[in-house]
Parts: C-alpha cells; sequence; structure tokens
C-alpha cells in the first residue's frame, strides 16, 4: 500500500487535528487545580476508549489482521499510555513553551529514525526542507515565549533540576508519539482499516491510563469548570483528533505526519494571545511564520511545484 507525503486530502487531515490539538494548553489553564497526570489521563484514557467504542464494529471485522499485528498494535498502545503522562508533566515542569516544543518538536526526528531504522524509509530532500523550518520555527516560538515569561512574576519558570526533568519527559513524550503514530501507520499500511488501527491502539491505551485517572482525577469533579475541561479534551482534541490524524496516517507516512503537527504549538501561542491574553514578542511571531513555511513545503502538491520550477525555468530562459 504505497502512501504520498505529499497527498492533500491526509495533510489536511493531520493538520486540522494539530489545531484541535492546539487548544489543550488554553483549555488547561480554566482548570488549574487540576495534575498534569490528571489531565493526560483523562484526555488520552477517555479519548482513547471512545474511540474503541465507536470503532468496535470494525475492531471485530478485523480483528484477525490485528491478531496478526499484535505487536505493533501493543507497542502503540503502550507509547498511547506513556505519551500524555510524559507531556504534561514536561509542561508543568518546565513550562509550557519548553515542554510542548521539545515535545512536538523531537517527534519528527524520532520519526524518521524510526522508519529509518525498521523500514529502511530514505528521508527526502523535501521532508528535511521541511523538517529544518518547522524546527527553527518551534525553537524561535520557545525562546520568545519563555523570554517573555521570565520577565513576568515567573510564569513557566522553576528549578533548574525541575526544567531539566520537564525536558528529559519532553523527549520521551517526542519519542512515544513518534512511536504511536509510526504503529498506527504500519497497521494502517499492512491493510487494517483507520478507525479500527486506531481504536485498538487508542482503546487498549486508554485501558493503560485507567489507573492513573482513578488515582488522579478526583480535582476534575471538584467543580463544573473542571468538569467541562476535562470532557473537552476526552471528546475534541483527543477523539475527534485522533480520529482526523487516524485517517491522515493512511495516506502520508508518520513522519510526516509527525511534522505536519509542528502547527500545534504555533496554534497553541496564537491562542495564548488571542485567549489568554498573553504578548508574543517579535521573535514568537517569526517562528510562526516559520512553521507555516514548513506546512506549505510538505503540502503542496508534488505537480504543482514541478508547474512552478518549469514556469521559472521558461521565465529565465526568456530573460537570458
Amino acid at each position: 500500500m504505497k502512501h504520498r507525503s505529499g497527498h492533500p486530502t491526509g495533510s489536511l487531515c493531520v493538520l486540522l487535528a494539530s489545531v484541535l490539538w492546539g487548544t489543550t494548553g488554553t483549555a488547561a489553564t480554566f482548570a488549574p487545580d487540576v495534575g498534569p497526570l490528571a489531565i493526560g489521563a483523562v484526555a488520552m484514557g477517555l479519548g482513547g476508549l471512545l474511540q474503541a467504542l465507536v470503532a468496535a464494529p470494525r475492531i471485530r471485522r478485523e480483528s484477525a489482521g490485528l491478531r496478526a499485528r499484535r505487536g505493533a498494535v501493543l507497542l502503540g498502545a503502550l507509547a498511547v499510555a506513556i505519551y500524555p503522562l510524559a507531556f504534561y508533566s514536561s509542561m508543568h515542569l518546565a513550562g509550557v513553551a519548553t515542554g510542548t516544543v521539545v515535545s512536538i518538536g523531537s517527534a519528527p526526528l524520532a520519526s524518521a529514525l524510526v522508519e529509518r531504522t525498521v523500514d529502511g524509509r530514505r528521508l527526502t530532500r523535501r521532508w528535511t526542507t521541511g523538517a529544518a523550518l518547522g524546527l527553527a520555527g518551534t525553537v524561535l516560538l520557545c525562546a520568545a515565549e519563555a523570554a517573555h515569561a521570565s520577565t513576568g512574576a515567573g510564569a513557566g519558570a522553576g528549578s533548574a533540576g525541575a526544567t531539566v526533568l520537564g525536558v528529559g519527559l519532553g523527549l520521551v513524550a517526542g519519542f512515544t508519539y513518534a512511536l504511536y503514530s509510526w504503529a498506527a501507520h504500519r497497521l494502517i499500511s499492512h491493510g487494517v482499516g483507520s478507525s479500527a488501527a486506531m481504536g485498538a491502539v487508542f482503546g487498549i491505551g486508554g485501558l493503560l491510563l485507567m489507573p492513573v485517572l482513578l488515582a488522579t482525577g478526583a480535582p476534575l469533579l471538584d467543580s463544573w469548570s473542571n468538569a467541562a475541561v476535562g470532557t473537552y479534551m476526552a471528546l475534541v482534541p483527543m477523539f475527534l483528533g485522533y480520529v482526523l490524524f487516524g485517517w491522515g496516517l493512511a495516506h502520508v507516512p508518520a513522519s510526516t505526519a509527525t511534522t505536519l503537527s509542528l502547527l500545534e504549538p504555533a496554534v497553541a501561542a496564537v491562542l495564548a494571545v488571542v485567549v489568554v491574553g498573553e504578548r508574543l514578542p517579535l521573535p514568537g511571531w517569526l517562528g510562526v511564520a516559520l512553521v507555516v513555511g514548513c506546512l506549505a513545503v510538505l503540502t503542496t502538491p508534488a505537480g504543482a511545484r514541478r508547474r512552478s520550477r518549469t514556469t521559472s525555468a521558461v521565465v529565465a530562459a526568456e530573460h537570458g
């Protein structure tokens, strides 16, 4: 089953998912008393179980294919369970800007490493260019937000040890994000439908997160606002977002999908300005622009790029 990295449908689905994921940081500000483990467990746990419930008929129909690839299913499920705990803890310890950029920014490199090692996939010049732009943009965005936070009342700041631990957990989050993306893509590329693949991987991952939710989730019931945040996180960014992501993985490689998801920190930064009232310095907006450039490189259809190069060559010849 061949996948084209420039397939517009797959790219659009991943970009829409990234926009939804970018709302989670802003949503979490409305439940400040809920800890990062509870936020991660309720978002990915309930969202994953809901995916499995909706996809149950397809999971039953494709159970033979899932059993044949049970190694990928279990590996992906374990990564699904670890990712939100590492991701939200990273933001809690190192600050939202640093935690998000390390987690999301390291995922494309981890995906490329996994695909190169396991599948023997060669990295294209297009992916390298897009990833370089996107990573440069996310680093600029992170630096701008961190500098702005350091001028405020210590927002996002912590001890050096906490920051180092947060960065380490961010790298764990990036690797596990890459790992479950690769596992789901592998299932889909071997004939399992995207709904069944995502439902199985995220459903088992959600079950693994239930003990964490039971142990840490009491604050979610302390107020209507906390419950509303937990419900939103589970239903919209995690359930709907990962349904879209699954559709995207049916058309693009995991390395391309994780690179496209660099849109998430850019969306999070813009929402922080528009909704929360934070200020984003000029280097931060430049970072957002570089991320948009990365997305343009990765989503422009190959035919359009060839036509553009041909037109440029003709113009050059006419004026030569």
